[in-house]
């Protein structure tokens, strides 16, 4: 057997290897069977919720049980195929064997990579709310980037996003935004994207074309379902009415209909203007509101579990996750994991994939190497 094919082989095992711990692989395999058995219980809809709650559960299994198995498969196949081949110097066989080793090996990093979502709300919806920092009209179009760019990266997912508040700038750009981004595993790539992002450029409102940085900042936050308890007491709420801003109609702009609530014991401030319903807008910044209390705790309950957790959440100034330099040079720097890359333009459009799976990596590595030093 050939070098190249001996170490793709090698590969993907450690990377199969990995995924079976990930997924504590016979638990993984018992639970599916509960699973399995629980479905074909003929009461399980009289509970519509729970029901559709098991059976995502059960798909999301039973697709990465079922996907490491016939990965094994395919790469046992795979390397039957080229033994045989070298065996009769069959050349064109051993190519495809190569190729097709070479496909296998990206497959299981990316499965491999996918595995690490595994945090109790990881699976969930999430809200993505950006804010300018200091800097005017510099940093309220910075927002606005952003907003941009973290929309194409989710339709470039197949998530759906929903506007759920803006504030715009005085002269361009955006003060503040939030987004509903919908679809699997969203609040476990995006939480990543939390932090205070950099921009270096010529100003574009600069006449003199002089060189400027600008801040704004990132916050995630889970939806959070009816199975996760966040109480939440009326006397600690302000809630303040106004009107909605931009594009919505007569109604929307000339009422007031949106809502802003305030949790007096964390300050935590969230607000929607998303529909002419005051009452549904009220209902939905509540929902928002325990989304962001969960967040919330969940940070907590991470910067108990890994010391790791102060380097990499703290979203004030000063605590740059990533810098975006567009002049004199162009380079995109994460500076949590050095990932960097030449191309801004893709990145600022949506290519956000390699820094989302490597700062998710580093998470999840510290977290068990804490785990691992603690036992000990």
């Amino acid at each position: 057997m050939s070098a190249e094919t001996e170490a793709l082989s090698e590969q993907i095992k450690q990377s199969v290897a990995l995924l079976r711990r990930h997924l504590d692989w016979d638990a993984a395999k018992t639970r599916l069977a509960e699973l399995n058995h629980l479905a074909e219980d003929p009461e399980l809809w009289n509970n519509p919720d729970a029901a559709q709650k098991m059976m995502r559960e059960r798909t999301m299994l039973a697709n990465q049980i079922e996907g490491v198995e016939a990965l094994e498969t395919e790469v046992q196949d795979t390397l039957d195929l080229v033994e045989l081949a070298e065996m009769e110097n069959d050349e064109a066989v051993i190519q495809d064997g190569l190729t097709t080793l070479r496909a296998l090996a990206a497959q299981a990093q990316q499965r491999e990579t996918e595995s690490l979502l595994s945090g109790e709300a990881d699976g969930n919806d999430c809200y993505l709310e950006v804010n300018s920092g200091a800097g005017g009209t510099e940093a309220q179009d910075w927002a606005e980037m952003l907003l941009r760019m973290y929309t194409r990266w989710a339709e470039q997912h197949g998530y759906k996003v929903t506007l759920m508040e803006s504030s715009a700038g005085e002269q361009a750009g955006l003060k503040s935004a939030t987004i509903l981004v919908s679809g699997p595993n969203a609040y476990g790539w995006l939480k990543t994207e939390a932090g205070v992002h950099r921009l270096v450029r010529i100003s574009p409102f600069d006449a003199a074309a002089r060189r400027q940085t600008s801040f704004a900042s990132i916050y995630i936050s889970p939806v959070v379902d009816d199975s996760i308890e966040i109480e939440v007491l009326d006397s600690d709420l302000r809630v303040d009415t106004f009107r909605a801003s931009g594009a919505g109609g007569q109604h929307v702009n000339k009422t007031d209909s949106a809502i802003r609530i305030t949790h007096i014991p964390t300050g935590i401030v969230v607000a929607c203007q998303t529909d002419r319903s005051q009452h549904r807008n009220r209902a939905t910044a509540m929902e928002m509101l325990r989304a962001r209390l969960y967040e919330t705790e969940l940070q907590k309950r991470e910067a108990e579990a890994s010391a790791a957790e102060a380097a990499k959440t703290d979203i004030g100034w000063g605590h740059q996750i990533r810098s975006y330099v567009l002049a004199p040079y162009q380079l995109v720097k994460d500076l949590r994991t050095n990932i960097e890359k030449g191309n801004p333009d893709a990145v600022l459009d949506g290519d956000l994939d390699e820094f989302m799976a490597a700062s998710l990596a580093q998470r999840v590595s510290a977290t068990r190497s804490e785990a691992s030093a603690t036992a000990q």
